[in-house]
C-alpha cells in the first residue's frame, strides 16, 4: 500500500512539473501588445473584435516570428506604463520614431510614413495652420508626438484619451483644434463625412511609426525586424495598407 501512495504521488509531482513546463513554453510562445482599442483605423473594435491597420501588421509579424499575439487595450497615455511594467511585450499604435523615445526604448523599423496636419471643427475660420495655433486649445493625447508639435506652436493642451475624444471636443467647442495624423484624419472623414471635422493645413513633417518594445528585448525587435522586411517584400503589407488607406502606407 505504501508503495502505491508513493507511486501516485511521485506521478502527481511529475504530472505538475509537465504542467509547469508547458505553461512555461506557452507563454514564451505569446507575444503580449499593447494598443488603444479606440484609435480607428489603426486599432478599434469591429462587431466586438480588435482590428485595424496595426492589429493586422503585428499579426502577421506574430506569424513570421511564431509568436502568438494578445492583445492588451489601453489609453494611449497607459501604453508605455504597461510596457515599461512588463505587462506587454510591444505597444502596436502608431508609435511615432523621436530620438528620445528611440533613447528610452527598442523601436523597430516603420511600418507607418504619414505627415502631420492640423484639424478643426467644420467651418471653423481662423486658423489655417500651425502658425494660427498661438493662443488656442488644442485637444491632443498629452504624451503624444502630436501633443508636442501643439504645444511648441503655442497651443494649450487639453489632455485626452485619443482621437475620438479630440473630436467630440471640437464637436462642443472646447477645443479649437487638433493635430494628428493625416491618415486618422481622412479615415474619420471618410466614415463619417466632411461634416464633422476637417483638415486646414499641414504641419511640415512627416513622421515615421514603429513598434515599441524595452531597451532590454532588442532580440525581439530584431525578429520583428527581419519579418518587416519579408512582409514588405512578399507584398503582405501593402495588401494591408491597402485595404485600410487604398494606398501603400508602409514606406
Amino acid at each position: 500500500m505504501r508503495r502505491r501512495k508513493l507511486f501516485a504521488a511521485v506521478l502527481a509531482v511529475a504530472a505538475t512539473v509537465g504542467l509547469a513546463a508547458c505553461s512555461s513554453g506557452d507563454d514564451a510562445n505569446v507575444l503580449k501588445v499593447g494598443t488603444e482599442g479606440t484609435y480607428f483605423p489603426f486599432s478599434y473594435q469591429d462587431n466586438g473584435q480588435l482590428t485595424g491597420y496595426d492589429v493586422d501588421v503585428i499579426k502577421a509579424v506574430g506569424d513570421k516570428i511564431g509568436r502568438k499575439v494578445e492583445f492588451t487595450q489601453a489609453p494611449w497615455d497607459s501604453l508605455f506604463a504597461a510596457l515599461d511594467s512588463g505587462r506587454v511585450d510591444l505597444i502596436a499604435n502608431q508609435v511615432t520614431i523621436k530620438p528620445e523615445r528611440a533613447q528610452k526604448y527598442s523601436l523597430s523599423n516603420p511600418y507607418t510614413v504619414s505627415e502631420g496636419v492640423v484639424i478643426t471643427k467644420t467651418g471653423t475660420t481662423g486658423i489655417a495652420g500651425l502658425a494660427d495655433l498661438s493662443g488656442k486649445t488644442c485637444a491632443q493625447s498629452e504624451t503624444s508626438n502630436w501633443a508636442e508639435v501643439a504645444k511648441t506652436a503655442g497651443c494649450k493642451v487639453e489632455a485626452i484619451p485619443g482621437f475620438v475624444e479630440a473630436v467630440q471636443l471640437l464637436k462642443s467647442d472646447r477645443a479649437n483644434a487638433t493635430v494628428n495624423d493625416t491618415l486618422v484624419a481622412n479615415a474619420y472623414i471618410k466614415q463619417n463625412g466632411n461634416g464633422v471635422i476637417q483638415i486646414v493645413g499641414k504641419t511640415g513633417e512627416t513622421s515615421k511609426q514603429a513598434f515599441a518594445a524595452r531597451k532590454d528585448s532588442q532580440a525581439l525587435t530584431d525578429q520583428i525586424n527581419t519579418a518587416l522586411a519579408e512582409l514588405a517584400a512578399d507584398g503582405t503589407l501593402a495588401k494591408i495598407s491597402d485595404k485600410y488607406f487604398g494606398l501603400d502606407v508602409s514606406k
